[in-house]
């Protein structure tokens, strides 16, 4: 690829949504009578799981040796037991079927670039929903091929449509994302879902990127994985399926920067082969509190009850509107999402993620992701109520 093609497909992305939300606030000063509140950035702010700190001392002599890019043991061992725990599967191969990432956002970005062609004579697509995690949109664009984007609209629950899309498409169609839970209208893939969109890549010959990582985030029914569906329908060897996931939302660990990627080992080869170019391997010290994190529940657990009762809480004070099914954020309608966010931080001290920047403009400018703002429920749930309280004093 030259070097100009290279700029093209850079040029082509816009500003990353936070870099957006700083040049919306650059003339804009939060209430100094209040107290800030960062519901903008999905980063859990709950206490360090208790072993942490125990486990990183223990091997801390870890960080004078190179980690290997696939994972040490026990962490590929930890993962696979977890699946195994955590979606009733089977069997699945600690040294085939899974890698460890540096959280999902590397590994999500690169497996595009491992499972796209951009020198096919029809440029391929990648499917992913819209409004999106922006990574997905990213990796389209730089590994060559085009973004084909699914709107999530709340006439169908927020749900990807598949049943409107043209033989054509699907037959260019390179790899699809999907997220569910979902960031960030909290949609969750069921198994009809997922078992459509395994008959659809088996027709059409694509692949599916499953993005898991708010799996243990959820208001009632824990959620369906795909790899957990793949194996209720006979496909033990999860073929066209990969699934991410990470501690960074299961055990409040965005620090860490550690994932895993599971599924097809033929896929999980591939990547393995790219992923050793570009050397994106855990320290090894950091590789043991993930093993460590993996293997406990009662941390996770305890997170799931202060999401819950944080979700409830804003819900509770801001008195309309129903709770999302999965993920921590909820996915308010406004008039004009970058207004209220001016509004809610001038006036509110409160920091919110207009949606717009989180979807991109369809074939007939269409944004999806207009018309909402994304809050993330991370402080507990005292600030929960408190973000209701104050967004509801707002005035535009």
């Amino acid at each position: 690829m030259s070097e100009k093609s290279t700029q093209v497909r850079l040029e082509r992305l816009g500003a990353y949504p936070f870099e957006r939300l700083k040049k919306l606030f650059a003339d804009s000063r939060p209430n100094p009578a209040l107290t800030h509140i960062d519901a903008g950035a999905g980063e859990p702010r709950l206490p360090l799981p208790e072993f942490v700190q125990d486990v990183l001392n223990a091997n801390i002599s870890g960080f004078s040796k190179y980690p290997a890019t696939r994972g040490n043991a026990p962490l590929p061992q930890a993962i696979a037991d977890w699946l195994k725990q955590r979606y009733g599967l089977k069997d699945i191969d600690p040294t085939t079927q899974i890698l460890t990432a540096n959280g999902t956002r590397e590994a999500l970005f690169v497996i595009a670039h491992a499972l796209v062609n951009p020198d096919a004579d029809i440029k391929p697509l990648v499917m992913m929903p819209n409004p999106m995690y922006q990574i997905y949109y990213g990796a389209a664009v730089t590994a060559g091929a085009e973004p084909y984007l699914l709107p999530c609209v709340s006439e169908h629950g927020f749900a990807p449509v598949l049943d409107d899309i043209s033989v054509e498409t699907w037959q260019n169609t390179a790899l699809i994302y999907v997220c569910s839970p979902s960031n960030p209208t909290g949609w969750i893939a069921g198994h009809d879902y997922y078992a459509r969109l395994l008959e659809l890549a088996d027709q059409y010959d694509f692949y599916i990127v499953a993005d898991e990582c708010y799996s243990e985030i959820y208001w009632q029914d824990k959620p369906l994985g795909l790899l957990e569906v793949a194996q209720n329908l006979g496909r033990n060897d999860y073929a066209r399926c990969l699934v991410m996931n990470s501690l960074s939302k299961r055990s409040a660990l965005p620090g860490l920067r550690s994932g895993l990627i599971a599924g097809d080992a033929n896929l999980i080869a591939r990547f393995a082969k790219l992923r050793s170019y570009t050397g994106s391997a855990t320290p090894l010290p950091l590789q043991h509190v993930a093993a460590a994190a993996w293997s406990d529940e009662v941390h996770v657990k305890r997170h799931l009850e202060v999401y819950r009762d944080s979700l409830k809480a804003f819900f509770d004070v801001w008195g309309e509107g129903d709770v999302p099914a999965g993920s921590f954020f909820v996915w308010l309608p406004v008039k004009n999402a970058e207004v209220f966010a001016v509004a809610a931080y001038e006036q509110q001290a409160v920091t919110l993620l207009p949606g717009s920047y989180l979807g991109a403009e369809d074939a007939e400018g269409l944004n999806a992701g207009a018309g909402f703002v994304r809050l993330a429920l991370v402080d507990g749930v005292e600030k929960a109520a408190e973000l209701a309280d104050r967004l509801k004093k707002v005035k535009v």
